[in-house]
């Protein structure tokens, strides 16, 4: 459960709401967009605890597709954490990271945009040197953050509903005249906040190395996204209840202005250092377990043999941990934060659908597969996730053509990859 909530709870809950406010202009809706999010994530949860417990391999996502839907769409999937996912994800919270620490340090991160990307880009080497040198020491580094985050997480809730009131909090922030909203503009809002939850499912990339993965998968992916959806909830109402959403909107920093509101400089300086640590754990948890998926495409001759090298001293899959640093190093230098976020869900939540979907063939195709753990609802909840998602593509060509389609032609540009160099190696 840790590593869910230390992989999930990293940059969004701290960045993405002014995004949001700024598409939702309106209380009430913009936290219907979250508790929506909550929910798709929620079923998306439970059903892939089932398929986390069914097939307990190193790889997660790519070993559902593999297994669905065959070869091809798990090398897909694999291309694009290569090229889009991985290095989207680690740049963006790399990115909030940077933010953050120069706001503790009393600079403004919007006029020292080369020292943004900077630090960003050396924190992204730190983090990958620190997962090199052995999973226990950066799986420890990840749950002291995860800790941290949560607690402050929690007292950010605290003293805004207790102190508030003293800073201009009002509960009739909540109940301010509704503002038109745009219905593409609440599909594109549901992206920033399906960036906030992903990470959900983050435990089944290292799915081989857990013990007693039908018993603890299943019980750490569902409690620690039912904890998540709370504390992101009570996290905006707080938000919302200092600040009125007009000021929530222009606030990227919308954790140190709402302390800020209430405590002044050493409330802006306090969360500033725990966004800085959640967001750094955050990007220690990602380094820790999705460069398996590299390590488990080349075991399967579907990437390259070397990515699969394991270092003689630390038994980590070194190679691929340097590999996603040096794209997230690429993509921090020549992305925004909103870019990066919004590529990585485009990227990577068709197949979270795809997969997802995949529970119904592997129920008809492979009956007699133990499965520890059953999704309840079956076949309801499942086939709400992959709705959201159908609905969440469609309304991303139907808002923004251009880059929805110029991020899936990337995709697509794996298949002759696949064709040409890995189709005729079979396991």
């Amino acid at each position: 459960m840790g590593i869910v909530i230390g992989v999930t709870i990293g940059s969004g809950i701290f960045r993405t709401p002014a995004v949001i406010a700024e598409r939702v202009p309106d209380p009430m809706l913009m936290l219907a967009v979250w508790l929506l999010g909550g929910a798709i994530s929620l079923c998306g949860a439970l059903s892939v605890a089932e398929l986390a417990a069914a097939l307990p391999q190193t790889g997660g996502w790519y070993v559902y597709l593999r297994e669905s839907w065959g070869r091809l769409a798990g090398f897909l999937f694999g291309w694009a954490e290569l090229v889009l996912i991985r290095a989207s994800a680690t740049g963006a919270i790399a990115t909030v990271f940077s933010e953050y620490l120069l706001r503790s340090l009393g600079y403004d991160a919007s006029a020292y945009e080369r020292m943004t990307d900077a630090v960003a880009a050396l924190t992204i080497v730190g983090a990958a040197v620190v997962n090199i040198r052995g999973v226990e020491l950066g799986a420890m580094v990840a749950g002291i953050s995860t800790v941290a985050k949560f607690a402050a997480l929690a007292l950010l809730v605290l003293v805004s509903t207790v102190l508030g009131g003293g800073a201009g909090a009002s509960t009739a922030h909540f109940t301010a005249a509704a503002a038109t909203v745009d219905a593409s503009l609440f599909g594109l809002a549901l992206i920033s906040v399906l960036w906030a939850y992903d990470g959900f499912a983050d435990l089944s990339f290292a799915s081989g190395e857990v013990s007693n993965p039908g018993r603890t998968l299943p019980r750490a992916i569902v409690v620690g996204t039912i904890a998540i959806v709370a504390i992101y909830l009570a996290a905006n109402a707080a938000y919302l209840y200092v600040l009125p959403i007009e000021q929530v909107a222009k606030s990227p920093l919308v954790a140190a202005d709402t302390m800020q509101a209430i405590f002044g400089p050493a409330g802006v300086a306090f969360v500033s250092v725990v966004v800085t640590i959640s967001t750094f754990g955050a990007l220690m948890s990602g380094m820790l377990t999705a460069p398996r998926v590299f390590f488990a495409m080349a075991d399967d001759r579907l990437f390259f043999r070397r990515v699969a090298s394991v270092h003689p001293r630390y038994g980590t899959p070194y190679v691929a941990i340097a590999l996603a640093a040096a794209l997230g190093v690429a993509f921090v230098l020549t992305r925004t934060f909103e870019q990066l976020a919004d590529t990585f869900v485009l990227s990577i939540w068709p197949f979270y659908g795809l997969a997802i979907a995949g529970l119904y063939r592997l129920r008809r195709t492979r009956s007699t597969l133990p499965r520890p753990y059953r999704v309840p609802g079956y076949p309801l909840l499942p086939g709400v996730f992959v709705a959201a998602v159908v609905y969440l593509v469609g309304n991303a060509l139907v808002s923004d053509p251009l880059w929805t389609g110029v991020t899936f032609l990337i995709i697509l540009a794996g298949v002759p990859v696949y064709y040409v160099a890995f189709r005729p190696y079979r396991p």
